[in-house]
């Protein structure tokens, strides 16, 4: 099988030219364009989760020895969450070469974080079953590159902060509340409003998903009441 031009140039930005290219495609095939004869990149998705978690759990343990359980997890799910994934997918230009349908190519599929995100776990699983482990690691380890070493400041969840402050001074949770929603479904606007017990509030706006927006408002709020990380 004969790759197009297209994705000879991904598979290089991937670093990895493929032994059997009908993984690749598979790989980047979304199931609004599967069929019987043209399989989605469900399974394959679900095989690079854990060749990615591995990898990371591993590199991890590597870059710092003296780190407890307790530390090492959260830094884990912040390099392997979805968000992560898409990152480095748009990094790599996946956007580019996804297979989608027409009602997701409509919708802005191809800069989704969810679409993007599990489809950089497919190639990651593609490259397990094409080439083996170590070559997916080391694409994995190429590719996360900085964050590996900088996950323990990823790791930091505002949310949880701020729950763990306002409990501590005898509050209940922060409240999270939707001020404002505009722009299209798949790159939709939030402005998202915390308030704590004592009536102080702080807010945030931006593009992305609904939970990045609450940690951007819980940040602004530490930032406020001085509890700054």
């Amino acid at each position: 099988m004969k790759l197009s031009a297209d994705l000879v140039a991904f598979q290089r930005r991937l670093g990895h030219d493929f032994a059997d290219p009908a993984l690749l495609i598979r790989a980047l095939t979304h199931g609004s364009l599967s069929s019987a004869t043209r399989p989605d990149n469900q399974r394959l998705e679900f095989l690079g989760d854990r060749v990615l978690g591995l990898t990371i759990a591993e590199a991890l343990l590597r870059a710092d020895r003296g780190a407890t359980e307790g530390q090492l997890a959260p830094r884990l799910n912040a390099l392997v969450r979805g968000e992560t994934c898409a990152d480095i997918a748009r990094q790599i230009g996946l956007g580019e070469v996804l297979k989608l349908g027409r009602s997701e190519m409509m919708t802005g599929g191809r800069r989704k974080d969810a679409l993007l995100g599990d489809a950089m776990e497919a190639v990651i699983a593609a490259v397990y079953l094409d080439a083996g482990f170590e070559p997916a690691r080391a694409m994995i380890l190429r590719l996360w590159g900085d964050r590996i070493a900088g996950a323990e400041a990823a790791a930091f969840n505002a949310k949880t902060a701020l729950q763990e402050w306002a409990q501590a001074q005898g509050m209940a949770p922060p409240r999270y509340q939707i001020a404002e929603r505009s722009g299209p479904d798949h790159a939709p606007l939030f402005r998202i409003t915390v308030t704590l017990d004592d009536g102080r509030q702080a807010d945030a706006s931006g593009t992305g998903t609904k939970r990045s927006i609450e940690q951007a408002a819980a940040q602004a709020m530490l930032d406020l009441i001085g509890e700054i990380p």
